[in-house]
């Protein structure tokens, strides 16, 4: 999986899970065949949830909201 240069994205509050996935796609060029899923303490969160609302219920005592990420290949290898 891809290791990401930049650990930390100041995005605004009104942007969705969803929106935030395809930015952070788009910035580490991630292929199509590719999927990458982001979890908040282990849960993924639902695509149409506000990143503020994420950040107000998960944030940690330093004030960042960490979160992890996996992927697969959607299409198999070759």
């Amino acid at each position: 999986m891809y290791d990401f240069e930049k650990c930390r994205y100041l995005v605004p509050a009104d942007l969705t899970v969803g929106q935030f996935v395809y930015v952070v796609r788009k910035r580490i060029k991630l292929s199509a065949e590719k999927a990458i899923f982001i979890f908040v303490k282990n849960i993924l969160p639902p695509t149409a949830a506000m990143m503020s609302a994420i950040y107000e219920e998960n944030k940690d005592e330093d004030g960042f909201l960490y979160m992890t990420y996996s992927g697969e290949n959607t299409f198999g290898s070759v």
